[in-house]
């Protein structure tokens, strides 16, 4: 199965709504958004990432079987660390395992090389997250290290590995 990436639109939000709002998804990203995830939810991240800098936040749909099933973004870090940037994601479930989030890493590594002056893209799953770890590795990026007891999430203490791609890898 393939997939393509593109920006935004904010017919998108009840796709978004509709991937997000699954305990298993969220257990695996950030703390912060609501559960369950409204369209409400989507359309309010939707307008900040088409109002974002877009040379700082690089915010992408991700396309499959005509609707978005997921999204991935790269976003630039500051000061010392201003030509790199930190890579996130997620799919819906029923798409795990397919290789189409490996495919949109692809994308959107391309993308931000080709586009910016960005320089190295790093990423940060969740230790216990494999598969996580496998579509970054099947990507192309390397493995740098477990950052040990980095993370509280779901009231557990948890490691976190960092892998990173650099635009000469590619």
């Amino acid at each position: 199965m393939t997939c393509k990436i593109r920006k935004w639109t904010l017919s998108d939000a009840p796709d978004l709504a509709a991937a997000l709002s699954n305990r298993k998804i969220q257990d695996n990203l950030r703390d912060g958004l609501p559960y369950p995830y409204t369209e409400q939810d989507g359309a309010d991240f939707i307008s900040a990432m088409l109002s974002a800098d877009e040379n700082e936040t690089f915010a992408f749909a991700v396309v499959a079987d005509g609707k978005v099933i997921g999204s991935i973004g790269v976003f630039r870090q500051g000061n010392i660390h201003r030509q790199t940037a930190e890579l996130g994601y997620y799919i819906a479930e029923e798409y795990w395992g397919k290789g189409i989030m490996t495919e949109a890493v692809k994308q959107i590594c391309e993308y931000v090389f080709d586009k910016s002056d960005i320089l190295r893209i790093y990423a940060e799953p969740f230790a216990y997250n494999t598969a996580s770890c496998r579509v970054l590795e099947k990507a192309g990026f390397q493995y740098e290290g477990t950052l040990r007891s980095n993370a509280v999430k779901n009231g557990k203490v948890i490691d976190m590995k960092m892998y990173s791609l650099l635009k000469t890898d590619v």
